[in-house]
């Protein structure tokens, strides 16, 4: 499979296939493809890891599209933003924030990924489910207006407000840290806690997080309602 990104703000990855290589995406984000492409819908996995799929902000279901011939797939963006290219190794996996996921190759698996400190699934911005890949191949991954990313040293700390991690390597730590001082917390207008991601690894984040677009937009669209 090789592959192309196109587009601006609202952007498309067009990826080209030989025949029998196949596409999974998890919530119909195919915008165009050739007539030789093949598709099949499947439970991917039983209901177990299907009712994972759905914790973690995906479909239950999967679209496969297979090239019968060599053929051409093209998966679109839901948000304004950027599509992040992911090498997923057997000595590689991913953690992204919740409904990142757009589209990879076969060999690659998407599971649930359990938070195991408590606060930072409760206060961390995106909760005790994310999403993991794991496997082999090419994955792509939805972010949020543009992307930044960092690489931490090993104990390397970066605080992020909540929502704005996008993703980041398996290697790399995520807790909670309380915003210090009462007033602070009361007048800053910051939150009660950030998000503190420690290395060693790469980290993604995001400069428009869907959560921050609809807080901003919601006095608007009560504005005037009886």
């Amino acid at each position: 499979m090789q592959y192309e990104l196109k587009g601006g703000a609202f952007p498309v990855v067009v990826c080209r296939l030989n025949s029998g290589e196949s596409m999974i995406t998890e919530k119909g984000s195919m915008v165009w493809m050739t007539p030789n492409m093949e598709m099949t819908t499947t439970g991917g996995g039983g209901i177990g890891k299907m009712f994972s799929k759905a914790l973690t902000g995906e479909s239950m279901f999967q679209n496969i599209y297979t090239a019968r011939g060599e053929g051409m797939i093209t998966f679109g963006s839901s948000f304004p933003g950027q599509i992040l290219p992911l090498e997923v190794t057997p000595g590689k996996s991913f953690i992204l924030q919740k409904s990142a996921f757009l589209a990879s190759e076969a060999g690659v698996q998407l599971s649930m990924h359990v938070n195991q400190k408590l606060g930072a699934g409760f206060f961390g911005g995106e909760g005790f489910i994310m999403q993991k890949l794991t496997g082999n191949g090419i994955a792509f991954a939805e972010v949020d207006g543009e992307l930044v990313e960092y690489t931490l040293a090993p104990g390397e700390q970066m605080v992020v407000d909540t929502g704005y991690v996008m993703g980041f390597e398996l290697s790399v730590s995520m807790d909670i840290q309380q915003v210090k001082g009462l007033k602070n917390m009361v007048l800053g207008g910051e939150g009660l806690f950030n998000t503190v991601l420690t290395g060693p690894g790469k980290i993604w984040l995001q400069t428009m997080p869907i959560s921050g677009v609809a807080a901003a937009i919601q006095p608007f669209l009560t504005f005037g309602k009886k």
